[in-house]
């Protein structure tokens, strides 16, 4: 099946799509600052580069895109329709390699959260914020 878009408007869109600083990340990072919790970004020093790490809570929060972390069984994963084994291949390197950083940040003695972009829309937005917090003191 061939793309539904020319190779430059292709080129465009994927231009656009960013690593850091997402509209998800940035809502997170707010709603921590507002309630008093610091921290630091992309900490290329830890395994993986947590898009924020707690010092103080001894913390690191990873703020994953349902689609390019995997999230199985989300409404947002969808594999696409072209070029479908590559992506698959592509997706799955990067669970696995999320579950890797993972381990071993516990086993540097690290407490992991991992959000997803879709706990961040509507309805569950207020919840997964306030379990949020919970999770940092509590876990």
């Amino acid at each position: 099946m061939a793309d539904v878009h020319d190779k430059k408007t292709r080129s465009y869109n994927m231009s656009r799509i960013r690593a850091k600083d997402t509209k998800p990340e940035l809502l997170v990072r707010k709603f921590l600052f507002e309630n008093g919790f610091r921290y630091r970004l992309h900490q290329k020093k830890l395994p993986g580069k947590p898009d924020l790490t707690l010092r103080k809570h001894n913390t690191v929060i990873f703020v994953n895109g349902c689609f390019w972390h995997g999230h199985q069984g989300c409404k947002y994963f969808v594999i696409p329709k072209t070029r479908t084994e590559w992506w698959k291949d592509k997706i799955q390197a990067t669970a696995e390699k999320d579950l890797k950083n993972y381990e071993e940040l516990r086993r540097q003695g690290w407490k992991v959260i991992v959000i997803w972009e879709c706990e961040l829309k509507g309805e569950k937005r207020r919840e997964t914020l306030k379990n949020l917090i919970t999770k940092i003191a509590n876990e």
